[in-house]
């Protein structure tokens, strides 16, 4: 093993030094002197949290499996780390060869939430590259950003030298070949990045040209030259069975958030939620083989010694093979003893008798995602769920053993009122009532919980939702206060109780989420103030946000509340995520009119993503 970056005094003065270690079971390690492209990959979180991140263990295995590349791994150290590495000058190192980020040839960064962009600046700077992207010459480590939040990298732009839009196993090839001409060349990093910008799904910021109008929005994004392309289109992997898995996924000394094998069965959702970034940006949906996924199961559990397994999808309910690979995963908790976790299913009687078989006989909590209150809200927002379905549920549930039930809510909803909001305090008062009228005193186990909590609504680009207004944190808190005040006057209050979610840091959320190029500026002065780790309450400050808002003359309500304009120029108009403007615009005048659109099992809508040529779009009993 390589010598360690951290000396022994520092390890035994920081928070778990595991974090920064490296050596876990199943790392990669190369000869260097074989390698010609050095590549971290990087989630700008703390240890527990990136591990946790399937996208970065594909990506690692991804990269690896060329012989001419060594990617390894490189997280946000923990803000006890980030003072000694500051004071004593220490370059942020990767895991596997402890080896300064410098260094590398690349710096790939994961972007999976907008709270994380002070933490990217962290990462950055702590490596030793500087941290605005026209200050970075040839020889310089080349900066890179993927995941969801690309889908608006605007906030960052000025920051990345490129961003890859889309999933990340269709282009890296091309680009790294491209990069080994451009490093034993003397092509120069402005005709790199040139290049660069023509390959599928990459964008480079410093290639377009962003105007506004008088009253602040925007008013074109376009290229610098003719052979830049004005859209980025989104790359989507559509022959998922075909696509390289991490067979040996990285197994961290220390617990991780997520802690078990990964097995992921299908990607995008049928469902079309008004709110869901996810299934409107990973369209179409994809299902991998139930054959290729049991050997994964077996062959993954055997490498890494896990005892549990979970399955990742958007709606797992909704791939097609799930009672089979059930059975499978069933059989293997009977004989090798593994606990499987079911994430992301749809309460109805299938569900519950698979996580009857499934779960300990102690049954967990289960969870709905009702997201809003009344009927005629879950319509606006096309939950495709019925107040029906949530009380057959609840009561199949109640008399299959469960006592304990979640109920997830949003608030602040386009068209919410009121009597939507007293519909939350209703629905748990219903559920409640159906388990005592369906399971006998003599069987009762103790008091019925259902424990319900809101979250602030954000509208996200690529949404129906992406023209909507925010409400204000004063008017979330009225609109909280007003739930847990009609839970308190439920007849079963003593069953029930209500949280809600902390609105300032939402705030922010709402405004990085449709955000451009201006509000990065914001980003590096807040961050220059101290801010890392925005996504922990413990080291949130919106006081040093609203500092920099001021000395930027940024208005806030300029980006959340005012609802869009139906023609507005967003600043992701030069993203193509295969979802159609015009779509995304006629399911914004259905929400406002509390029209359900079918999903795309039940009968294709015409959002654009067929021309993908494949998925959900083409399967036999939807073509249309």
């Amino acid at each position: 093993m390589s010598k360690l970056a951290l000396s022994e005094r520092i390890l035994m003065n920081i928070e778990k030094p595991a974090r920064y270690i490296g050596n876990e079971v199943n790392i990669v390690k190369k000869d260097l002197s074989d390698i010609d492209i050095r590549f971290a990959v990087c989630f700008p979180d703390v240890y527990e949290i990136g591990m946790s991140y399937l996208g970065i263990q594909i990506l690692y295995d991804f990269f690896n499996r060329r012989e001419d590349t060594y990617c390894e791994r490189v997280y946000s150290p923990w803000p006890d780390l980030d003072e000694i590495m500051r004071k004593e000058n220490i370059r942020l190192f990767s895991l596997e060869t402890q080896t300064p980020i410098n260094e590398f040839d690349w710096l790939g960064i994961t972007i999976q939430y907008e709270m994380c962009y002070t933490n990217i600046l962290q990462v950055i700077e702590l490596s030793g590259i500087p941290i605005w992207a026209k200050d970075r010459k040839k020889g310089d480590t080349i900066v890179i950003g993927g995941g969801p939040c690309t889908v608006n990298p605007e906030p960052l732009a000025e920051f990345f030298d490129m961003f890859y839009i889309g999933e990340g196993e269709i282009s890296y090839d091309e680009l790294l070949d491209l990069y080994k001409e451009y490093k034993s060349s003397d092509m120069s990093r402005e005709d790199f990045l040139h290049k660069a910008a023509k390959i599928p799904g990459i964008y480079v910021p410093s290639l377009y040209d962003v105007s506004y109008n008088h009253d602040g929005t925007i008013y074109e994004i376009k290229p610098l030259y003719k052979d830049v392309p004005a859209k980025i289109k989104w790359q989507a992997v559509m022959d998922f069975d075909k696509v390289p898995y991490p067979m040996k996924p990285v197994v961290p000394y220390i617990r991780a958030t997520q802690d078990r094998v990964t097995l992921e069965i299908m990607r995008g959702c049928i469902r079309g939620c008004r709110f869901c970034q996810a299934g409107m940006i990973y369209r179409p949906t994809r299902q991998k083989d139930v054959k290729m996924l049991k050997k994964y199961a077996k062959e993954m559990l055997d490498n890494t010694g896990y005892e549990e397994i979970s399955l990742s999808s958007l709606s797992s309910s909704d791939y097609e093979s799930l009672d089979e690979l059930l059975q499978f995963l069933i059989e293997l908790r009977d004989t090798d003893h593994v606990n499987v976790s079911l994430p992301s299913l749809r309460i109805d009687a299938f569900s519950l008798d698979v996580m009857s078989k499934v779960q300990d006989i102690k049954k967990s909590s289960l969870t709905f995602a009702a997201e809003a209150g009344t009927q005629r809200l879950r319509d606006v927002i096309n939950k495709g769920i019925t107040e029906e379905n949530i009380l057959q549920g609840s009561r199949d549930a109640f008399i299959g053993g469960w006592d304990k039930v979640k109920l997830y809510f949003m608030m602040g909803l386009p068209t919410e009122t009121d009597e939507d909001l007293l519909g939350i305090a209703e629905l748990a008062e219903k559920i409640s009532e159906e388990y005592f009228d369906a399971v006998p005193k003599e069987k009762r186990n103790g008091r019925v919980m259902i424990n319900a909590s809101s979250s602030y609504f954000v509208p996200k680009p690529f949404t129906p939702f992406q023209w909507a207004p925010m409400i204000s944190p004063e008017e979330y808190k009225r609109r909280a206060y007003f739930v847990k005040d009609s839970f308190a006057k439920q007849k079963n209050k003593k069953s029930l109780k209500f949280t809600y979610h902390d609105a300032e840091i939402t705030v922010l959320e709402g405004i990085l989420a449709r955000g451009d190029r201006r509000i990065g500026k914001v980003i590096y002065d807040v961050y220059k103030k101290g801010a890392i780790y925005d996504a922990w309450t413990e080291f949130f400050s919106m006081e040093r946000y609203d500092e920099a808002f001021t000395e930027n003359n940024i208005d806030i309500d300029f980006y959340i509340s005012r609802e869009r304009d139906i023609d507005e120029v967003f600043p992701w108009e030069h993203i193509d995520v295969g979802v159609s403007r015009s779509f995304l615009t006629k399911e914004w005048l259905n929400a406002k009119n509390g029209i359900v659109t079918p999903n795309c099992r039940e009968r294709c809508s015409g959002c654009g993503a067929a021309i993908y040529k494949g998925g959900v779009c083409f399967e036999a009993k939807n073509k249309v």
